[in-house]
């Protein structure tokens, strides 16, 4: 079964493979494709921005296709930045405009009223017509600095329920056991599972 990931960022692909790999699925990406079509992500929900996404390249590839959307959603802030998290600070914002913005709009708010989560909202489209959508999240709290290395995005901030350290500390090992996108490619896999089988 030939199942295609609608991404462009390869460590997103690399995670799929390696948590799919015991199953008979060869993974196909945009690499592969030259002239693929950049789907506009205008919906107000992540599930909304997946399922247009893998709509719209399933009918491009012929072949069934995983999209997920995922982002931060700090409580305090009214859900921001939510679906606009990867252009918080403006389109063509950098990880570390985003985050500066976001410890500029937390500044003074105390350590528990910190709370955040991340969410990846995954859709699976078949070329027949029958899609699947999953969710996964990762709750814990926003930092007061940027700490850390590692991953990208908001990791340098993002403090996870249960440990004392960011995302960027932590690192891709454990990161990848715990986090927002982990939980939904589990649950994705049971679907797909299900679907090499029949």
């Amino acid at each position: 079964m030939k199942l295609f990931l609608a991404t462009g960022n390869e460590h997103k692909v690399e995670e799929m493979k390696k948590i799919i790999s015991d199953l008979d699925v060869e993974l196909v990406s945009k690499t592969e494709y030259e002239d693929m079509p950049e789907v506009v992500e205008d919906a107000d929900t992540f599930t909304g921005n997946a399922l247009k996404k893998a709509r719209e390249l399933c009918e491009y590839t012929a072949l069934p296709t995983i999209a997920d959307d995922s982002g931060l959603v700090v409580d305090v802030l009214d859900g921001q930045p939510g679906v606009y998290s990867a252009r918080f600070a403006g389109v063509g914002a950098t990880d570390q405009d985003n985050n500066e913005k976001l410890l500029q709009m937390l500044e003074g708010i105390s350590v528990g009223k910190r709370k955040a989560y991340f969410i990846s909202a995954m859709a699976l489209v078949r070329p027949s017509g029958q899609e699947d959508i999953v969710t996964g999240r990762c709750y814990g709290k926003i930092g007061f600095e940027e700490i850390g290395e590692a991953g990208f995005g908001y990791d340098p901030l993002f403090i996870a329920e249960g440990y004392e350290q960011t995302f960027a500390q932590l690192g891709s090992e454990i990161k990848n056991k715990i986090s927002h996108r982990a939980k939904s490619l589990a649950k994705m896999k049971k679907i797909l599972v299900g679907s090499v089988e029949s």
